[in-house]
């Protein structure tokens, strides 16, 4: 657990790239994947929560205001272990990546509402509902596809390990 909690933190600091409205896109998810997948919900859940706790230290969150700590972090990124109820399996990833957006989307609707940009994309929004959907979107959409073209290249590697039967057992 704590050495793919490193690994997800590393990932973390390593941008792919920045999208230009904000968001970024990295392989953080991948290791918390990893852990649910192989031990369930539960331990997933704790995992995803820690990552939360640990960025918002690291990226400084905690001087935000306690909504976007609530949101953006902690219930952001603990969701993603409820891939572990799939466990051995990778449909779990899309239902993570599809919860934190999610909850990503509505810290977008009610708390960063008010610094909404009226343009992104070369499109006018005064929607905060339509600029969440699209900000979040964006990135989002894009860690998801990269998640599942990952693990569909690493899944036959690591099907002993997802599946447990990695284990000598006497």
């Amino acid at each position: 657990a704590a050495v793919l909690l490193a690994m997800t933190l590393v990932h973390n600091a390593l941008k792919l790239f920045t999208l230009p409205q904000g968001g970024s896109v990295d392989l953080a998810m991948i290791p918390i994947f990893l852990f649910a997948l192989r031990w369930g919900a539960g331990w997933g859940l704790l995992e995803g929560f820690l990552f939360g706790l640990l960025q918002m230290f690291i990226d400084g969150a905690v001087a935000w205001g306690w909504q976007s700590l609530l949101l953006d972090y902690l219930v952001a990124f603990t969701p993603l272990g409820l891939a572990g109820l799939f466990r051995g399996k990778g449909r779990g990833i899309l239902l993570g990546c599809f919860l934190r957006f999610v909850v990503h989307y509505i810290s977008g609707v009610t708390i960063y509402a008010i610094t909404m940009p009226t343009e992104l994309f070369g499109s006018v929004y005064t929607s905060p509902a339509m600029y969440s959907l699209i900000y979040n979107g964006s990135y989002m959409l894009i860690d998801t596809i990269i998640c599942l073209v990952v693990f569909g290249v690493l899944y036959r590697p690591l099907d002993k390990y997802l599946q447990a039967r990695d284990i000598i057992r006497r």
